[in-house]
């Protein structure tokens, strides 16, 4: 498929990070659609095309869940890239769960978010049951992780602070935070989202669960 027929929707109410979201799709040969709202962007999408969604969570009038939510209601199969300033994990669970393929926090790393991009926009052509592996590769980075480390990834996923984290396991605030870095590079996570999405991906995390 030729990359300049792959486009990208883009919608985030803030004039700036729009511009520069675009211009940065741009300079690697996508073809990236600009909008400021939610309803304009349902109002002009089309899943016949190659292409995925960048979509910001906090806009006026429709927030980014309830765009996502009515791509869903609409039958639109369009991978769903969430970027926020605001990535708290109830909100993360939510998206991940209404199958978001990523959640990227901002100010995002460039290649960060170009890698997601190609990621979603290579999803549509991948025959069913191509996650497996990296389902996989996920099972394989839990597994590696000590009792104590699980310990700590468990209620950090489920939106725990991490002196909260602490009082439940009953150790210092300071060792929790040993922990999540050692739960962190041992995932390969870059992000709590991104651990939260593996949590979910893998099955450790129950969405009923998680704390509101």
């Amino acid at each position: 498929m030729n990359q300049q027929e792959q486009r990208v929707y883009v919608v985030d109410d803030d004039q700036g990070m729009l511009d520069s979201t675009v211009w940065l799709l741009e300079s690697v040969g996508l073809r990236a659609l600009p909008f400021t709202s939610g309803q304009a962007f349902l109002a002009a999408c089309d899943d016949q095309l190659p292409a995925c969604v960048l979509l910001d969570v906090r806009m006026p009038g429709m927030g980014g869940l309830h765009v996502q939510e009515a791509l869903r209601q609409r039958g639109l199969n369009l991978p769903v890239i969430f970027v926020s300033g605001h990535a708290d994990v109830p909100i993360v669970v939510r998206a991940f769960k209404a199958g978001a393929v990523d959640f990227i926090e901002k100010p995002y790393n460039e290649q960060l978010l170009l890698d997601s991009v190609q990621q979603a926009l290579a999803s549509r052509a991948r025959p069913a049951g191509g996650g497996d592996a990296r389902l996989a590769e996920v099972q394989v980075r839990l597994d590696s992780l000590t009792p104590r480390e699980r310990d700590v990834l468990l209620p950090l996923v489920r939106g725990y602070t991490n002196r909260e984290v602490a009082e439940q396991l009953q150790i210092s605030v300071k060792t929790v935070d040993l922990y999540r870095s050692r739960v962190m590079k041992r995932m390969q996570a870059e992000s709590l989202p991104e651990l939260v999405g593996m949590a979910i991906a893998a099955g450790l995390l129950d969405p009923l669960a998680v704390r509101d």
